[in-house]
Protein backbone atom coordinates (compact mmCIF):
# COMPACT_ATOMS: atom_id res chain seq x y z
CA UNK A 1 0.00 0.00 0.00
CA UNK A 2 1.55 3.39 -0.99
CA UNK A 3 2.17 5.90 1.57
CA UNK A 4 0.22 9.11 1.23
CA UNK A 5 2.25 12.21 2.22
CA UNK A 6 1.02 15.71 3.52
CA UNK A 7 2.16 18.59 1.52
CA UNK A 8 2.96 19.71 5.00
CA UNK A 9 4.90 16.54 6.21
CA UNK A 10 8.23 18.09 6.97
CA UNK A 11 6.38 20.15 9.41
CA UNK A 12 4.80 17.34 11.32
CA UNK A 13 6.94 17.45 14.17
CA UNK A 14 6.57 21.10 14.24
CA UNK A 15 2.99 20.52 14.12
CA UNK A 16 3.27 18.31 16.82
CA UNK A 17 4.38 20.45 19.38
CA UNK A 18 2.18 22.65 19.00
CA UNK A 19 -0.91 20.39 19.55
CA UNK A 20 1.06 18.67 22.47
CA UNK A 21 2.05 22.27 23.93
CA UNK A 22 -1.71 23.13 23.84
CA UNK A 23 -2.18 19.60 25.66
CA UNK A 24 0.33 20.35 28.59
CA UNK A 25 -1.32 23.72 29.09
CA UNK A 26 -4.86 22.62 29.60
CA UNK A 27 -3.54 19.49 31.93
CA UNK A 28 -1.50 21.96 33.49
CA UNK A 29 -3.79 24.43 34.21
CA UNK A 30 -5.88 21.87 36.25
CA UNK A 31 -3.34 21.91 39.08
CA UNK A 32 -1.12 25.41 38.45
CA UNK A 33 -3.38 26.65 41.27
CA UNK A 34 -3.02 24.00 43.22
CA UNK A 35 0.38 25.14 45.23
CA UNK A 36 -1.30 29.18 44.97
CA UNK A 37 -4.70 28.89 46.58
CA UNK A 38 -3.89 29.79 50.27
CA UNK A 39 -2.23 33.39 48.35
CA UNK A 40 -5.53 33.80 46.01
CA UNK A 41 -7.34 33.38 49.06
CA UNK A 42 -5.69 36.05 51.25
CA UNK A 43 -5.54 37.99 48.22
CA UNK A 44 -8.93 37.98 47.03
CA UNK A 45 -11.05 37.31 50.47
CA UNK A 46 -12.14 34.17 49.10
CA UNK A 47 -13.95 31.92 52.18
CA UNK A 48 -12.76 28.29 52.09
CA UNK A 49 -15.56 26.66 50.50
CA UNK A 50 -15.69 29.53 48.02
CA UNK A 51 -11.73 29.13 47.29
CA UNK A 52 -12.25 25.34 45.79
CA UNK A 53 -14.16 26.85 43.12
CA UNK A 54 -11.38 28.46 41.69
CA UNK A 55 -10.70 24.67 40.30
CA UNK A 56 -14.12 23.66 40.12
CA UNK A 57 -15.29 26.28 37.41
CA UNK A 58 -12.24 24.87 35.17
CA UNK A 59 -13.05 21.34 36.17
CA UNK A 60 -16.84 21.45 35.47
CA UNK A 61 -16.82 22.73 31.79
CA UNK A 62 -13.59 21.22 30.77
CA UNK A 63 -15.50 17.50 31.49
CA UNK A 64 -19.13 19.23 30.32
CA UNK A 65 -18.05 20.55 27.18
CA UNK A 66 -15.34 17.79 25.98
CA UNK A 67 -17.67 15.23 23.79
CA UNK A 68 -19.58 18.06 22.35
CA UNK A 69 -16.44 19.55 21.50
CA UNK A 70 -15.65 16.20 19.89
CA UNK A 71 -18.21 15.66 17.99
CA UNK A 72 -17.73 19.25 16.64
CA UNK A 73 -14.39 18.57 15.28
CA UNK A 74 -15.55 15.95 12.75
CA UNK A 75 -19.20 18.67 11.98
CA UNK A 76 -16.55 21.63 11.24
CA UNK A 77 -13.68 20.33 11.45
CA UNK A 78 -10.96 19.69 13.98
CA UNK A 79 -8.54 22.56 12.79
CA UNK A 80 -11.68 25.56 13.67
CA UNK A 81 -12.39 24.07 16.60
CA UNK A 82 -8.91 23.75 18.08
CA UNK A 83 -8.05 27.11 16.60
CA UNK A 84 -11.20 28.62 18.58
CA UNK A 85 -10.36 26.31 21.27
CA UNK A 86 -6.85 27.95 21.58
CA UNK A 87 -8.14 31.53 21.43
CA UNK A 88 -10.73 31.07 24.05
CA UNK A 89 -8.71 29.68 26.23
CA UNK A 90 -5.75 32.49 26.08
CA UNK A 91 -8.18 35.35 26.33
CA UNK A 92 -9.34 33.77 29.47
CA UNK A 93 -5.53 33.47 30.86
CA UNK A 94 -5.65 37.07 30.79
CA UNK A 95 -8.84 37.40 32.43
CA UNK A 96 -7.80 35.40 34.84
CA UNK A 97 -4.64 37.43 35.61
CA UNK A 98 -5.78 40.60 35.62
CA UNK A 99 -8.86 39.02 37.84
CA UNK A 100 -8.75 41.94 40.90
CA UNK A 101 -11.80 40.10 42.32
CA UNK A 102 -13.34 36.57 43.10
CA UNK A 103 -16.17 36.62 40.78
CA UNK A 104 -13.80 37.30 37.74
CA UNK A 105 -11.38 35.00 38.87
CA UNK A 106 -13.80 32.39 38.55
CA UNK A 107 -15.50 33.31 35.21
CA UNK A 108 -11.91 33.61 33.64
CA UNK A 109 -11.23 29.58 34.97
CA UNK A 110 -14.82 28.92 33.41
CA UNK A 111 -13.69 30.35 30.57
CA UNK A 112 -10.59 28.30 30.72
CA UNK A 113 -12.67 25.51 31.11
CA UNK A 114 -14.34 26.18 27.87
CA UNK A 115 -11.45 26.76 25.76
CA UNK A 116 -9.52 23.59 27.01
CA UNK A 117 -12.34 21.80 26.06
CA UNK A 118 -12.64 22.99 22.81
CA UNK A 119 -8.64 22.57 22.02
CA UNK A 120 -8.50 19.59 24.07
CA UNK A 121 -11.08 17.18 22.59
CA UNK A 122 -9.61 17.41 18.73
CA UNK A 123 -5.87 17.02 19.34
CA UNK A 124 -5.20 13.23 19.67
CA UNK A 125 -7.74 12.72 16.62
CA UNK A 126 -5.82 15.10 14.92
CA UNK A 127 -2.19 13.36 16.00
CA UNK A 128 -3.96 10.12 14.40
CA UNK A 129 -4.81 12.09 10.98
CA UNK A 130 -1.21 13.33 11.08
CA UNK A 131 0.52 10.31 11.44
CA UNK A 132 -0.93 7.58 9.72
CA UNK A 133 2.06 4.74 9.96
CA UNK A 134 2.19 2.50 12.96
CA UNK A 135 5.07 3.14 14.31
CA UNK A 136 5.68 7.02 13.76
CA UNK A 137 2.25 7.11 15.37
CA UNK A 138 2.89 5.07 18.38
CA UNK A 139 5.91 7.75 18.74
CA UNK A 140 3.58 10.85 18.21
CA UNK A 141 1.21 9.78 20.79
CA UNK A 142 3.66 8.69 23.72
CA UNK A 143 5.18 12.11 23.28
CA UNK A 144 1.30 13.00 23.72
CA UNK A 145 0.83 11.03 26.75
CA UNK A 146 4.18 13.08 28.32
CA UNK A 147 2.47 16.06 28.31
CA UNK A 148 -1.01 14.49 29.89
CA UNK A 149 0.36 12.71 32.27
CA UNK A 150 3.32 14.93 33.48
CA UNK A 151 0.97 18.11 33.19
CA UNK A 152 0.00 18.15 36.46
CA UNK A 153 3.23 17.34 38.20
CA UNK A 154 4.77 20.33 36.12
CA UNK A 155 1.73 22.20 36.69
CA UNK A 156 2.43 22.04 40.55
CA UNK A 157 6.39 22.89 39.89
CA UNK A 158 5.68 25.76 37.84
CA UNK A 159 2.56 27.13 40.35
CA UNK A 160 5.03 26.77 43.48
CA UNK A 161 7.98 28.43 41.64
CA UNK A 162 5.61 31.62 39.97
CA UNK A 163 4.31 32.14 43.47
CA UNK A 164 7.02 32.30 45.14
CA UNK A 165 8.83 34.55 42.49
CA UNK A 166 6.24 36.35 40.59
CA UNK A 167 3.02 36.21 42.18
CA UNK A 168 -0.11 33.88 41.43
CA UNK A 169 -1.29 36.14 38.71
CA UNK A 170 1.56 35.03 36.93
CA UNK A 171 0.21 32.02 36.71
CA UNK A 172 -2.27 32.87 34.22
CA UNK A 173 -0.55 35.27 32.42
CA UNK A 174 2.20 33.34 31.17
CA UNK A 175 -0.71 31.58 29.33
CA UNK A 176 -0.64 34.55 27.30
CA UNK A 177 2.03 34.83 25.01
CA UNK A 178 2.30 31.33 24.53
CA UNK A 179 -1.20 30.52 23.29
CA UNK A 180 -0.73 33.48 21.16
CA UNK A 181 2.31 31.94 19.62
CA UNK A 182 0.58 29.00 19.39
CA UNK A 183 -2.22 30.26 17.58
CA UNK A 184 -0.18 31.90 15.18
CA UNK A 185 1.75 28.85 14.29
CA UNK A 186 -1.23 26.19 14.65
CA UNK A 187 -2.86 28.58 12.33
CA UNK A 188 0.30 28.48 9.35
CA UNK A 189 0.81 24.93 9.99
CA UNK A 190 -2.57 22.81 10.07
CA UNK A 191 -3.99 21.80 6.49
CA UNK A 192 -7.21 23.79 5.98
CA UNK A 193 -9.71 20.58 6.54
CA UNK A 194 -13.53 20.44 5.64
CA UNK A 195 -16.02 18.58 8.35
CA UNK A 196 -18.94 16.41 7.06
CA UNK A 197 -21.10 19.60 7.82
CA UNK A 198 -23.45 20.68 11.27
CA UNK A 199 -25.81 19.27 9.28
CA UNK A 200 -25.36 15.59 9.78
CA UNK A 201 -25.19 16.06 13.39
CA UNK A 202 -27.19 18.62 14.69
CA UNK A 203 -28.95 16.61 17.44
CA UNK A 204 -30.03 19.77 19.50
CA UNK A 205 -31.83 17.72 21.93
CA UNK A 206 -28.42 15.19 22.78
CA UNK A 207 -26.41 18.23 22.87
CA UNK A 208 -27.93 19.91 25.88
CA UNK A 209 -28.59 17.24 27.37
CA UNK A 210 -24.39 15.34 27.41
CA UNK A 211 -23.45 18.34 28.13
CA UNK A 212 -26.00 19.33 31.12
CA UNK A 213 -25.69 16.03 32.63
CA UNK A 214 -21.60 15.85 31.81
CA UNK A 215 -21.85 19.17 34.05
CA UNK A 216 -24.11 18.67 36.94
CA UNK A 217 -22.44 14.88 37.54
CA UNK A 218 -19.38 16.74 37.41
CA UNK A 219 -20.66 19.45 39.52
CA UNK A 220 -22.07 17.01 41.97
CA UNK A 221 -18.55 15.07 41.87
CA UNK A 222 -16.51 18.37 43.55
CA UNK A 223 -19.23 19.31 46.03
CA UNK A 224 -18.77 16.17 47.89
CA UNK A 225 -15.49 17.71 49.04
CA UNK A 226 -16.95 21.20 50.27
CA UNK A 227 -17.44 21.79 54.11
CA UNK A 228 -21.03 21.79 54.46
CA UNK A 229 -22.26 20.54 51.43
CA UNK A 230 -25.41 18.60 52.25
CA UNK A 231 -25.69 14.93 51.88
CA UNK A 232 -29.46 15.16 50.30
CA UNK A 233 -28.64 18.36 47.88
CA UNK A 234 -25.39 16.17 46.65
CA UNK A 235 -27.44 12.97 46.12
CA UNK A 236 -30.35 14.85 44.53
CA UNK A 237 -27.70 16.69 41.77
CA UNK A 238 -26.26 13.31 41.20
CA UNK A 239 -29.25 11.62 40.26
CA UNK A 240 -30.81 14.01 37.81
CA UNK A 241 -27.49 14.19 36.21
CA UNK A 242 -27.17 10.54 35.72
CA UNK A 243 -31.02 10.49 34.63
CA UNK A 244 -29.95 13.07 31.79
CA UNK A 245 -26.83 10.87 30.93
CA UNK A 246 -29.33 8.01 30.70
CA UNK A 247 -31.62 10.15 28.33
CA UNK A 248 -28.57 10.73 26.19
CA UNK A 249 -27.51 7.25 25.53
CA UNK A 250 -31.89 6.18 24.92
CA UNK A 251 -31.94 9.73 22.55
CA UNK A 252 -28.28 8.45 20.99
CA UNK A 253 -29.99 5.17 20.41
CA UNK A 254 -32.97 6.43 18.47
CA UNK A 255 -31.47 9.65 16.94
CA UNK A 256 -30.97 9.80 13.17
CA UNK A 257 -27.87 12.15 13.22
CA UNK A 258 -26.38 11.57 16.82
CA UNK A 259 -23.61 13.29 18.70
CA UNK A 260 -22.69 9.88 20.22
CA UNK A 261 -22.71 7.01 17.80
CA UNK A 262 -23.12 3.71 19.82
CA UNK A 263 -21.43 1.96 17.28
CA UNK A 264 -18.11 3.33 18.55
CA UNK A 265 -18.66 0.81 21.75
CA UNK A 266 -19.28 -2.35 19.08
CA UNK A 267 -16.01 -3.87 20.35
CA UNK A 268 -15.76 -3.28 24.06
CA UNK A 269 -12.53 -2.24 23.92
CA UNK A 270 -13.30 1.93 23.71
CA UNK A 271 -15.57 1.51 26.91
CA UNK A 272 -13.07 -0.94 28.98
CA UNK A 273 -10.02 1.74 27.87
CA UNK A 274 -11.66 4.93 29.22
CA UNK A 275 -12.84 2.84 32.32
CA UNK A 276 -9.06 2.33 33.51
CA UNK A 277 -8.68 5.86 32.16
CA UNK A 278 -10.94 7.25 34.70
CA UNK A 279 -9.39 4.97 37.74
CA UNK A 280 -6.48 6.00 37.22
CA UNK A 281 -6.30 9.38 36.67
CA UNK A 282 -8.66 10.05 39.68
CA UNK A 283 -6.12 8.47 41.70
CA UNK A 284 -3.47 10.09 39.90
CA UNK A 285 -4.60 13.73 40.39
CA UNK A 286 -5.94 12.58 43.92
CA UNK A 287 -1.99 11.93 44.29
CA UNK A 288 -0.60 15.12 43.47
CA UNK A 289 -2.93 17.07 45.34
CA UNK A 290 -2.72 15.05 48.67
CA UNK A 291 1.28 15.40 48.32
CA UNK A 292 1.26 18.59 47.65
CA UNK A 293 -0.24 19.16 51.29
CA UNK A 294 1.84 16.59 53.41
CA UNK A 295 4.45 17.99 52.15
CA UNK A 296 3.19 21.46 52.87
CA UNK A 297 1.23 20.93 56.04
CA UNK A 298 3.30 17.92 57.34
CA UNK A 299 6.69 18.18 56.62
CA UNK A 300 6.52 22.55 56.21
CA UNK A 301 7.83 22.85 52.93
CA UNK A 302 7.15 26.26 51.54
CA UNK A 303 5.29 26.69 48.02
CA UNK A 304 8.58 27.00 46.01
CA UNK A 305 10.31 23.81 47.56
CA UNK A 306 7.18 21.96 47.28
CA UNK A 307 6.90 22.84 43.38
CA UNK A 308 10.62 21.43 43.10
CA UNK A 309 9.71 18.49 45.03
CA UNK A 310 7.69 17.15 42.44
CA UNK A 311 10.25 17.35 39.78
CA UNK A 312 11.32 14.03 39.22
CA UNK A 313 8.20 12.37 38.73
CA UNK A 314 8.11 14.34 35.28
CA UNK A 315 11.52 14.09 34.60
CA UNK A 316 10.72 9.90 35.08
CA UNK A 317 7.56 9.89 33.10
CA UNK A 318 9.08 11.52 30.06
CA UNK A 319 11.92 9.51 29.38
CA UNK A 320 10.03 6.86 30.16
CA UNK A 321 6.86 7.82 27.87
CA UNK A 322 9.36 9.22 25.12
CA UNK A 323 11.71 6.53 24.77
CA UNK A 324 10.54 3.56 26.20
CA UNK A 325 6.91 2.95 26.45
CA UNK A 326 6.63 2.86 22.64
CA UNK A 327 9.48 0.05 21.92
CA UNK A 328 7.61 -2.13 25.06
CA UNK A 329 4.27 -1.68 23.00
CA UNK A 330 5.73 -2.90 20.40
CA UNK A 331 7.13 -5.78 21.45
CA UNK A 332 5.07 -7.04 23.90
CA UNK A 333 1.41 -5.61 23.70
CA UNK A 334 -0.70 -2.63 24.68
CA UNK A 335 -2.47 -4.43 27.33
CA UNK A 336 0.90 -5.98 29.37
CA UNK A 337 2.48 -2.68 29.63
CA UNK A 338 -0.65 -0.94 30.75
CA UNK A 339 -0.96 -3.79 33.27
CA UNK A 340 3.04 -3.44 34.18
CA UNK A 341 2.43 0.42 34.05
CA UNK A 342 -0.64 0.54 36.77
CA UNK A 343 1.03 -1.88 39.34
CA UNK A 344 4.03 0.32 39.17
CA UNK A 345 1.49 3.07 39.87
CA UNK A 346 0.05 1.10 42.89
CA UNK A 347 2.53 0.31 44.58
CA UNK A 348 4.03 3.91 44.67
CA UNK A 349 0.81 4.78 46.07
CA UNK A 350 0.85 2.42 49.12
CA UNK A 351 4.45 2.92 49.95
CA UNK A 352 3.54 6.68 50.29
CA UNK A 353 0.62 5.97 52.32
CA UNK A 354 3.29 4.89 54.95
CA UNK A 355 5.23 7.79 54.96
CA UNK A 356 5.89 9.09 58.27
CA UNK A 357 5.06 12.50 60.03
CA UNK A 358 9.00 12.98 60.44
CA UNK A 359 9.14 11.63 57.08
CA UNK A 360 12.62 12.81 54.63
CA UNK A 361 11.78 13.87 51.02
CA UNK A 362 15.31 11.36 49.81
CA UNK A 363 13.75 8.40 52.06
CA UNK A 364 9.47 8.64 51.99
CA UNK A 365 9.13 11.07 48.85
CA UNK A 366 11.52 10.76 46.27
CA UNK A 367 11.68 7.02 45.58
CA UNK A 368 8.23 7.21 45.59
CA UNK A 369 7.84 9.14 42.43
CA UNK A 370 10.17 7.32 41.16
CA UNK A 371 8.28 4.21 41.29
CA UNK A 372 5.20 6.29 40.17
CA UNK A 373 7.01 8.19 37.36
CA UNK A 374 8.00 4.50 35.72
CA UNK A 375 3.88 3.21 36.18
CA UNK A 376 3.06 6.02 34.88
CA UNK A 377 5.03 6.78 32.17
CA UNK A 378 3.89 3.18 31.20
CA UNK A 379 0.66 3.06 31.30
CA UNK A 380 -0.42 6.53 30.03
CA UNK A 381 0.68 5.56 26.30
CA UNK A 382 -0.79 2.43 26.19
CA UNK A 383 -3.96 3.44 27.67
CA UNK A 384 -4.25 6.12 25.01
CA UNK A 385 -3.72 3.77 22.25
CA UNK A 386 -6.24 1.65 23.34
CA UNK A 387 -9.22 4.38 23.74
CA UNK A 388 -8.29 5.49 19.59
CA UNK A 389 -7.74 1.90 18.45
CA UNK A 390 -10.47 0.41 16.16
CA UNK A 391 -12.38 3.62 15.42
CA UNK A 392 -14.13 4.70 12.07
CA UNK A 393 -12.35 7.87 10.97
CA UNK A 394 -15.03 9.85 11.33
CA UNK A 395 -15.07 9.44 14.95
CA UNK A 396 -11.52 10.10 15.75
CA UNK A 397 -12.32 13.22 16.81
CA UNK A 398 -15.50 11.72 19.37
CA UNK A 399 -12.79 8.76 20.36
CA UNK A 400 -10.32 11.88 21.46
CA UNK A 401 -12.94 13.66 22.85
CA UNK A 402 -14.34 10.59 24.68
CA UNK A 403 -10.85 10.18 26.34
CA UNK A 404 -10.39 13.83 27.14
CA UNK A 405 -14.21 13.21 29.14
CA UNK A 406 -12.72 10.27 30.81
CA UNK A 407 -9.65 12.24 32.21
CA UNK A 408 -11.44 15.25 33.48
CA UNK A 409 -13.93 12.81 34.62
CA UNK A 410 -11.89 11.23 36.45
CA UNK A 411 -9.27 14.29 37.71
CA UNK A 412 -12.57 15.68 39.41
CA UNK A 413 -13.70 11.99 41.09
CA UNK A 414 -10.43 11.62 42.78
CA UNK A 415 -10.23 15.45 44.17
CA UNK A 416 -13.19 14.86 45.51
CA UNK A 417 -13.76 11.48 46.84
CA UNK A 418 -10.36 11.14 48.03
CA UNK A 419 -9.89 14.78 49.69
CA UNK A 420 -13.44 14.46 51.63
CA UNK A 421 -11.84 10.69 52.98
CA UNK A 422 -8.36 12.50 53.66
CA UNK A 423 -10.25 15.15 55.98
CA UNK A 424 -12.45 12.78 57.70
CA UNK A 425 -10.17 10.37 58.47
CA UNK A 426 -8.47 14.12 60.05
CA UNK A 427 -11.27 15.84 61.43
CA UNK A 428 -12.12 12.26 63.18
CA UNK A 429 -8.88 11.84 64.84
CA UNK A 430 -8.52 15.23 66.14
CA UNK A 431 -11.57 15.19 67.80
CA UNK A 432 -10.63 12.04 69.73
CA UNK A 433 -7.31 14.33 71.04
CA UNK A 434 -5.12 13.13 68.66
CA UNK A 435 -2.50 15.14 67.71
CA UNK A 436 -3.18 17.31 64.58
CA UNK A 437 0.08 17.12 62.20
CA UNK A 438 -0.34 13.30 62.60
CA UNK A 439 -3.98 13.42 62.18
CA UNK A 440 -3.12 15.25 59.20
CA UNK A 441 -0.91 12.00 57.93
CA UNK A 442 -3.02 10.08 58.92
CA UNK A 443 -5.55 11.30 56.56
CA UNK A 444 -3.26 11.50 53.67
CA UNK A 445 -2.39 7.79 54.31
CA UNK A 446 -5.96 6.64 54.31
CA UNK A 447 -6.96 8.10 51.12
CA UNK A 448 -3.31 7.09 49.20
CA UNK A 449 -4.65 3.58 50.24
CA UNK A 450 -7.71 4.07 48.39
CA UNK A 451 -6.21 5.74 45.27
CA UNK A 452 -4.31 2.48 45.00
CA UNK A 453 -7.22 0.53 45.47
CA UNK A 454 -8.22 2.65 42.28
CA UNK A 455 -5.32 1.94 40.20
CA UNK A 456 -5.99 -1.85 41.37
CA UNK A 457 -9.29 -2.05 40.10
CA UNK A 458 -7.86 -0.71 36.87
CA UNK A 459 -5.22 -3.16 36.95
CA UNK A 460 -8.59 -6.19 37.60
CA UNK A 461 -10.39 -4.60 35.08
CA UNK A 462 -8.07 -4.76 32.37
CA UNK A 463 -6.50 -8.30 33.10
CA UNK A 464 -9.92 -9.58 32.68
CA UNK A 465 -11.56 -7.44 30.27
CA UNK A 466 -9.11 -6.25 27.71
CA UNK A 467 -7.61 -9.52 26.82
CA UNK A 468 -11.05 -10.41 24.71
CA UNK A 469 -11.12 -6.61 23.44
CA UNK A 470 -7.60 -6.48 22.39
CA UNK A 471 -7.81 -9.77 20.45
CA UNK A 472 -11.24 -8.95 19.07
CA UNK A 473 -10.06 -5.62 17.69
CA UNK A 474 -6.85 -7.16 16.25
CA UNK A 475 -8.40 -9.94 14.39
CA UNK A 476 -10.19 -7.71 11.41
CA UNK A 477 -6.39 -5.44 10.91
CA UNK A 478 -4.98 -8.85 10.07
CA UNK A 479 -7.56 -10.06 7.50
CA UNK A 480 -8.25 -6.99 5.51
CA UNK A 481 -7.12 -5.43 2.86
CA UNK A 482 -6.25 -1.52 2.00
CA UNK A 483 -9.27 0.75 1.98
CA UNK A 484 -10.06 3.10 -0.84
CA UNK A 485 -9.35 6.84 0.20
CA UNK A 486 -12.14 8.84 1.75
CA UNK A 487 -14.54 10.25 -1.42
CA UNK A 488 -14.19 13.83 1.15
CA UNK A 489 -10.61 14.10 1.41
CA UNK A 490 -9.61 17.12 -0.49
CA UNK A 491 -6.66 17.44 -2.43
CA UNK A 492 -4.41 19.58 -0.34
CA UNK A 493 -4.41 16.62 2.47
CA UNK A 494 -3.41 13.65 2.53
CA UNK A 495 -6.52 11.11 2.31
CA UNK A 496 -7.50 9.71 5.44
CA UNK A 497 -7.03 6.47 6.30
CA UNK A 498 -10.14 4.02 6.12
CA UNK A 499 -10.98 1.89 8.85
CA UNK A 500 -8.87 -1.61 7.83
CA UNK A 501 -5.92 0.76 7.33
CA UNK A 502 -7.06 2.47 11.10
CA UNK A 503 -6.77 -1.40 12.31
CA UNK A 504 -3.91 -2.25 10.78
CA UNK A 505 -1.63 0.93 11.74
CA UNK A 506 -2.60 0.09 15.56
CA UNK A 507 -2.83 -3.61 15.31
CA UNK A 508 1.06 -3.97 15.63
CA UNK A 509 0.54 -2.01 18.87
CA UNK A 510 -2.37 -4.33 20.44
CA UNK A 511 -2.43 -7.70 19.07
CA UNK A 512 0.79 -8.88 21.35
CA UNK A 513 -1.41 -7.78 24.41
CA UNK A 514 -3.23 -11.54 23.70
Amino acid sequence: MPRTTSPAAHSRGLTLAVLCAMQLMIILDATIVTVALPSIQADLGFSQAGLAWVMNAYLIAVAGLLLLSGRLGGLIGNRRVFLAGLAVFTAASLLCGLASDKELLIAGRFGQGVGGALASAVILSMIVGLYPESTQRARAIAIYSFASASGASIGLIAGGVITHTLGWHWAFLLNVPIGAAALVLAARLLAPERGIGLGEGADVIGAVLVTTGLSLGVYSIVQTAEPGAGTGRTLGTGAVAVALLVAFVARQATAGKPILPLRIFRTGQISVANVVVVLAVAAGFGFQFLTALYLQQVLGYGSGQTGLAFLPAPLTIGVVSLFVAAKLIARFGTRAVLMTGLAGFAAGLVLLSHAPVDGSYLRDVLPVLIVMGLGVGLAIPAMTMLAMSDVEPEDAGLASGLNNTAQQTGGALGLAVLASLAAARTSGLVGEGADPTAALRDGYSLAFLVAAGFVTAGLIVSFFLLRTATKAAAEPARSTVAAQPSPTAQPSQPARPGRSEQQAALADCTTAAG
